[in-house]
């Protein structure tokens, strides 16, 4: 693991930061790229980005700060030193962030759910490079494993899982999803917000899948051993992942059986036409 990427003695350049950048910038052309798509003014949906940056990061510290409340107390100064006492919250930055975004919509009279949408793909983006930041530079310890597929962080014994590698490929396949449903909405076969419920059904999916795998965790109340772990995330996603589940099933079962059966053919069709291809040779 590189926790420092480059050293220049008078100043340090942390790999994390440098994933952080690259999510954003990333995450920015593709958000300017379908916001294209759109009749939107491009200089509004900006706004409503650092409107929503800015809300997501005070909403994930705050979450953090309550649900390690015995750490920092009522002092503000640890609440707003993050290099000092570090520690955010995703489930907290996340809704933060299109909490504000929604209000920002209300208050320029644009419709939430048309636009929440082509936030998708950016957020997916971002997620995998924040992921991969996390993976290579150490700062999200996953458990003890003997899986062949293992590494060994610094300061931990025991090899460990490649968790936050697992999680960027997972929201890679979210990002080409996300990405293929936006058009979709735009030829009307699915409605405005159908993305956006997707990206809670997709994100708590995975968050439900990996939690358990990982060493620093968010409880619900401080952990003690003679005191039940009640991971704040695990919580929270399965609420999320049955409650999305039913919705899913109920409004769009119809087109998903739909959809499932048209890419079933596609995939067995390609895969037939390669054997098909190769037997010819072989003859």
């Amino acid at each position: 693991m590189l926790p420092v990427l480059l050293n220049l003695k008078f100043i340090k350049i942390y790999t994390f930061g440098v994933f952080l950048v690259l999510a954003f910038f990333w995450g920015g052309f593709i958000l300017w790229r379908n916001i294209r798509l759109t009749s939107q003014k491009e200089e509004e949906i900006f706004d409503g980005l650092f409107l929503s940056l800015a809300g997501g990061l005070f909403v994930s510290r705050a979450v953090f700060v309550i649900l390690n409340f015995d750490k920092f107390g009522f002092d503000l100064l640890k609440f707003i030193l993050i290099n000092g006492y570090p520690g955010l919250s995703l489930y907290g930055a996340i809704f933060g962030g299109f909490l504000s975004l929604y209000f920002y919509c209300g208050f320029n009279k644009i419709k939430f759910r048309q636009i929440a949408d082509y936030f998708i793909t950016p957020l997916f983006v971002s997620l995998v490079f924040g992921k991969l930041g996390s993976f290579f530079s150490g700062s999200e310890v996953a458990a003890k494993t003997n899986f062949f597929l293992s590494v060994k962080y610094i300061g931990y014994d025991g090899l460990r899982h490649l968790t936050a590698l697992y999680e960027s490929m997972f929201f890679l396949l979210g990002a080409y999803l996300s990405y293929r449903f936006i058009f979709e909405v735009r030829k009307e076969k699915l409605p405005n917000g159908f993305v956006f419920y997707f990206f809670g059904w997709y994100f708590a999916l995975i968050y439900s899948i990996f939690d358990r795998l990982k060493v620093s965790r968010l409880y619900l109340i401080p952990y003690t051993e003679d005191k039940l772990k009640l991971s704040f995330n695990f919580i929270v996603s399965s609420i999320l992942l049955l409650t999305l589940s039913l919705y899913f099933f109920y409004y769009f079962r119809d087109y998903l059986l739909t959809y499932g059966k048209r890419t079933y053919k596609k995939i067995t069709k390609k895969i037939s036409g390669a054997f098909g291809k190769r037997g010819k040779k072989t003859q």
